[in-house]
């Protein structure tokens, strides 16, 4: 299992240092999200700050940009790193894409099926010169001269992406490298829609599961004293109730046995934001985060998550020093032990 570290949404010129700790407290990978910032500014930084860890998006807005955009700005980033990174692709929702970047938002699905087809095309043309023919149901892509033409750069650049429920779990199985799960997700959840979905659109276009990478932060709540721990539990309470009331997480309530996201959704409308956590119980917490004194943490993430996941991010609330610089590292050797 590799350990990485999620950058948090902070100007880019943060990334050198944030890199650099990373990769000294012994995480694999580095990744970025899209939410303040452009999520591939930072790995510029990143790439050049350390020479080991993994580079990703966790992850990009698709639909904000062309696959020439985003393959070009790949395929940089790729060269920079010598092949280090990871294009992570997401779909977000109708709202943000038509309302915030002003683009068209018609079957996420397909069109992201699409345009990964479309980027990769891209990339088999500069890598090895044959002509770019793509012609997709929304892409066309037919023109690359040599002026425009990067050249080839020698490494594979994987595309992960990520969503929530069956429907894209397929299709990770299917066209993808790499899925990205969303924190928000239980052990039912992964077992009863995100696994077999996973297997279910591999195996139907003859590709191997298991060759997949499956990738995810966790939900911890923890820390050296019981304050600590309980501070941090009302604010993942707050965050699973903000994520509970939203329909499009409904997948993960249906597969935990969970009812309360229709009273959640209504409470939201209403604006009870503070109230909403309330219907959130110490139950629910731990079984969507884990829950654990600091000495313990390693290995109760390690025996939750071995066998589910391939990569694992740890995603604290409530307290920006629950795990303290200097034990960070046992916890990763924890999680890193083939002995759990």
């Amino acid at each position: 299992m590799k350990i990485d570290a999620y950058f948090p949404p902070d100007p880019p010129e943060n990334a050198v240092l944030g890199a650099t700790e990373a990769a000294s407290r012994g995480f694999d990978g580095f990744f970025t999200s899209e939410t303040r910032h452009d999520p591939f500014l930072p790995l510029v930084l990143a790439a050049g700050a350390s020479t080991d860890l993994d580079l990703g998006t966790a992850i990009a807005v698709a639909f904000a940009r062309s696959p020439m955009v985003t393959a070009m700005t790949s395929w940089d980033l790729a060269r920079l790193s010598g092949g280090r990174f990871i294009l992570g692709l997401g779909t977000q929702v109708k709202p943000h894409i038509t309302r915030r970047f002003g683009m068209d938002w018609e079957r996420p699905t397909d069109h992201l099926r699409d345009y990964i087809g479309a980027v990769r095309a891209i990339w088999e043309t500069w890598e090895n010169g044959s002509p770019l023919r793509y012609n997709g149901e929304f892409y066309r892509l037919s023109l690359m001269t040599p002026f425009f033409d990067p050249g080839p750069i020698g490494h594979e650049i994987p595309i992960f992406i990520a969503g929530v429920g069956p429907v894209l779990s397929r299709l990770a199985g299917e066209v993808a490298d790499g899925f990205h799960i969303h924190p928000f997700h239980t052990v039912p959840y992964l077992e009863s829609v995100v696994i077999p979905g996973i297997e279910s659109g591999a195996l139907d276009t003859g590709r191997n599961p298991g060759a997949l990478t499956k990738a995810s932060a966790v939900f911890v709540v923890t820390g050296e004293k019981q304050h600590e721990l309980e501070k941090q539990m009302v604010a993942v309470k707050q965050q699973i109730a903000f994520y509970a009331s939203t329909p499009s997480y409904r997948p993960v309530l249906e597969a935990s046995g969970w009812d309360f996201g229709e009273q959640l959704n209504t409470m939201s409308r209403k604006g009870q934001w503070e109230e909403m956590a309330g219907l959130i119980t110490d139950d629910v917490v731990s079984q969507v985060g884990v829950v654990a004194p600091l000495d313990d943490l390693g290995d109760a993430i390690a025996n939750r998550y071995r066998g589910l996941v391939d990569r694992l991010g740890i995603y604290t609330l409530g307290s920006e020093s629950a795990i303290p610089d200097g034990r960070i590292g046992e916890v990763i050797a924890a999680l890193k032990s083939p002995s759990i």
